[in-house]
């Protein structure tokens, strides 16, 4: 029977997120934490391979313990064990950080077949999880996979199907494999009332930096990141537009040429 990962982040509803003009950073009081929308759709194709082939599924996140909620959702549409890594230590952690923690944590259910993420998060949007996660498990990658075609266990291979800028390209892949999924077509699944309940009153595993094993706290939190993010900037707004109608293409042009010469630009 396969055993699968999927990792998930509890993110805030960006839409709802504004910016403090002064200090530059995300005001998150009184903003909804959602699942991140990517990352539902990884865990709906580790479900339809669990439906079809039979699988266990761990659902792992990082995050303060809140996130626990985003783990009782996974739970309630399939995933069998929900590990959350929460722990001031971790924070300011950038993907190279997180991407270490979660894989240090989640060797302790593995060693894992397939391993499955989103495309990318809402908040950060980097796209790097993936790639990092696949190195650190030493398992193939399989970067916007669409749709998992087969998976033959017995030669530890895989067929599927990504996305690519020109159109659909076929791939096949060693066992174990890493995927970032694509939401084109694992449409999350509502979850049952069986479900619901179930997952509510499931346990949560719950590691923190004192308590992985092997654990080196100096690539953790903001000592372990590579990078920092020091002030985020608000896009800058430019002069609104000025529509032209003068009645024909004619005068339209004639008046683009006026107003260029007028500001020096002809």
């Amino acid at each position: 029977m396969l055993n699968i990962l999927v990792c998930v982040k509890q993110v805030p509803d960006v839409d709802l997120v504004k910016m403090d003009p002064v200090t530059g950073s995300l005001i998150r009081e009184g903003v909804p934490a959602i699942l991140n929308p990517l990352d539902g759709n990884a865990m709906e194709a580790a479900v339809r391979v669990k439906e079809q082939y039979g699988a266990t599924i761990t659902a792992i996140t990082m995050g303060p313990p809140a996130a626990e909620a985003v783990l009782r959702e996974c739970l309630s549409v399939g995933a069998d064990r929900a590990v959350l890594i929460t722990d001031r230590a971790f924070k300011d952690a950038d993907t190279l950080a997180t991407s270490y923690v979660v894989a240090k944590a989640a060797e302790e259910f593995g060693p894992y077949d397939l391993i499955f993420c989103g495309k990318e998060t809402l908040d950060g949007a980097t796209g790097q999880m993936g790639a990092q996660l696949a190195e650190r498990f030493g398992s193939a990658l399989v970067t916007s996979a669409s749709r998992i075609l087969e998976i033959d266990e017995a030669a530890d291979t895989l067929v599927t199907e990504r996305e690519m800028e020109t159109g659909i390209e076929t791939v096949q892949a060693r066992i174990p494999c890493l995927f970032t999924i694509e939401k084109t077509n694992y449409q999350p699944r509502i979850p049952n009332f069986k479900g619901k309940k179930a997952a509510r009153f499931a346990e949560i595993v719950t590691r923190t930096a004192s308590t992985i094993p092997g654990l080196d706290p100096s690539r953790i939190g903001a000592v372990g990141s590579g990078t920092i993010v020091p002030r985020t900037y608000p896009p800058e707004r430019g002069e609104s537009g000025v529509m032209i109608d003068e009645g024909s293409a004619e005068r339209n042009g004639a008046k683009i040429v006026e107003i260029l010469a007028e500001t020096g630009l002809i």
